[in-house]
Formats: C-alpha cells, sequence, structure tokens
C-alpha cells in the first residue's frame, strides 16, 4: 500500500499530489483501443476475451501512467449472466430484453448462476494483477441495481429511465424484486472480481440523479449500503468507491449512510462546495468536466487547478465528472495529467 496513492486516499490520507485515473480511459478516444476492438470484431467479444480486455485495460497505463486501471466489461455483462438478451446496435448502444412484467423476471436465473458467464472477466482480473506495475491500484467494478435496471425494464437506455419509474409506480413488488435480485447478484460478481485480484470495487449509479426524495433512499443510497456491507464483511479492509452521478444534495452523507469510503463526484457540484459538505466525511473522486478533454487549452489548464486546489485539504483521487468521451484528444488527457502532477 505503501506506493499505491490511491489506496493512501482511500484510507483517508491527504497528499499533495492526489493521485488520478480515468473513468473510460480505456476506450475509443484511443487509436490503439479501436485497433485491439477491430481485432476482437465486437465490443461484447472484446469484453469476454480475457487477453484482449486485459490489452485495453493496460494501454492508457502505459501511454499515461495512471495510478489505478479500472477493468474493461460493461455494467450490462450482468444481466446478461442473469440470462437477459443482451446485444449491441453500431452507433446507438446496448439493447436488452425487457422485463416488464412478472413472466419475464421469472425467466432470469438466480445470483449463483452468474458465474460460468462472467468467469472471462475473473481471467480479465487474474491476468491484470499479474501484469499491472506494482505502483498501479487494479479496480472492479459494477453498476449500481437501479441503473441498471432502468436498461433492463427498457431494454435501451433512456433520457428520463421513464419506463423503470412507470414501472416503480405500477408494480412496484416487481420492481422490487428486480432492485433485490440484482442487489445480491452485484454481490457475488463483486466478490468474485476481488477474489480475482481487484483491491478496489466502484459502483457506478450513472442514473442515481432521477431518484427523489425517499426512492433515492430506497433504491440508490440502500442497495450500495448492502453491497458494501457483504463485500466488507467478506473482503476486510476492501475500499469501495461510490458513484450516484448527479445526487446533488444527496450526495451530502452519502459515504456515512452506505459504508463508501469514497464518493465520486458529477461536475453539477462545484468542487468548493463538495469540499465543503462531502469531503468532510472522507476521500471524494472528481470532478473535471469531459468536455474539456476534447477542446483543451488553458480552460482545461485553469479549471484542473481549480479542483485540486479545492480539494486539497482531503483526500482527493482526481478525475473526470463522468467518463470520457470518444471524441477526446489523446494530448488534453496528457495536459490534464501533467496539469495534475505539476509538470
Amino acid at each position: 500500500m505503501a506506493d499505491k496513492t490511491i489506496l493512501r486516499a482511500l484510507a483517508g490520507e491527504t497528499q499533495k499530489t492526489p493521485p488520478i485515473w480515468m473513468m473510460r480511459q480505456a476506450g475509443r478516444y484511443l487509436p490503439e483501443y479501436r485497433a485491439t476492438r477491430a481485432q476482437a470484431g465486437d465490443f461484447l467479444s472484446l469484453c469476454y476475451n480475457p487477453e484482449l480486455a486485459a490489452e485495453v485495460t493496460l494501454q492508457p497505463i502505459r501511454r499515461y501512467g495512471f495510478d489505478a486501471a479500472i477493468l474493461f466489461a460493461d455494467i450490462l455483462l450482468l444481466p446478461q449472466a442473469l440470462g437477459a438478451d443482451l446485444w449491441f446496435v453500431t452507433g446507438e448502444g446496448p439493447r436488452l430484453s425487457t422485463i416488464t412484467e412478472d413472466k419475464d423476471f421469472a425467466r432470469l436465473g438466480g445470483k449463483d448462476d452468474i458465474h460460468e458467464t462472467l468467469n472471462p472477466v475473473y481471467e480479465t482480473v487474474k491476468i491484470l494483477a499479474r501484469d499491472l506495475p506494482e505502483e498501479t491500484t487494479l479496480i472492479g467494478f459494477a453498476g449500481a441495481p437501479w441503473t441498471v435496471a432502468t436498461y433492463m425494464i427498457a431494454g435501451r437506455g433512456t433520457p428520463d429511465q421513464g419506463p423503470a419509474h412507470a414501472l416503480k409506480a405500477e408494480n412496484r413488488a416487481l420492481f422490487e424484486q428486480i432492485i433485490d435480485l440484482l442487489t445480491q447478484a452485484t454481490i457475488e460478481y463483486l466478490s468474485k472480481q476481488i477474489e480475482a485480484g481487484a483491491e478496489v470495487v466502484k459502483l457506478f449509479d450513472s442514473w442515481a440523479g432521477s431518484l427523489k426524495g425517499e426512492d433515492f433512499d430506497r433504491y440508490a443510497l440502500q442497495p450500495a449500503k448492502k453491497i458494501t456491507s457483504a463485500l466488507k464483511a467478506r473482503h476486510p479492509g476492501i475500499p469501495v468507491i461510490g458513484f450516484p452521478r448527479e445526487a446533488g444534495d444527496k450526495y451530502v452523507g452519502f459515504a456515512k449512510a452506505t459504508g463508501v469510503d469514497c464518493v465520486a463526484l458529477d461536475n453539477s457540484v462545484s468542487p468548493e462546495w463538495a469540499a465543503a459538505h462531502v469531503q468532510i466525511d472522507g476521500c471524494v473522486q472528481g470532478n473535471l468536466k469531459s468536455s474539456h478533454m476534447v477542446t483543451g487549452g488553458q480552460a482545461l489548464v485553469d479549471e484542473t487547478r481549480a479542483i485540486v486546489d479545492a480539494f486539497a485539504n482531503g483526500p482527493h483521487i482526481f478525475n473526470l465528472g463522468h467518463g470520457i468521451t470518444p471524441d477526446a484528444d489523446p494530448e488534453n488527457v496528457q495536459l490534464m495529467i501533467d496539469t495534475v502532477r505539476g509538470r
């Protein structure tokens, strides 16, 4: 741990230079990723090929020397492992068979049925645990139950998660069955990643912001608490990063309520506000606008410095507020890293 700056931040240490990694750092903005993706044939084939998935995970580490590598996979591999049909439409994104009735749910498997499908993911983690530089932290991840459920219910991504909200209102029992199954399956999935060598796990709740009031507490906060508690009981000391994106005021107290070691922040909240209201409870991660990776220039430098300064008095992991986009310039990523590290 002494040489792993991410783990030190997650343990609560304030560091002069914050460690840095980037959501979707292995991805389409890199020419070497596009070459490996072409070699794999399609996105799912890349996810399920341990050697190639490890290769694209390692590519940004070789290029940039990030302080952490995050497993290359997709949050929708878990519903596929549970029995949902999953495919990707070029230029449009993922498609899933929908769950809108009890009979649809009845066709799914249980939490213990997932590992045969997901075994290639665990193999990828094993390769990375062996091949990453010894100072680089390995992060495993899964989608949070609410976010994964929105895709399973709608069959695709939606702008307002309307189908999931509708099912929640019309058939609360079925909706909660889906959330409960995903919560239990996520525990098993992340536990296997940890057993394979993941040193940290992150829970991505990309659509948490569309849950309001009590619904946020019941379907974003409580599942995160259950997952975190179960993982820490099985794997004492394992750090967990929670990312309830666009939670707004619900970021406040999220770490204490769930037990996560770090709260990842999107860029809809200012770092000054987050330092005063969220970082007081421990490590925060974030939160540069991903658009700076496209536009670059002095604005990128100024905003990066402002974020580092705002979080300088507590534990901080520098990251974007959301994933890097395919149109980003790799040179801007280097500029961001150099700015954070003071070069």
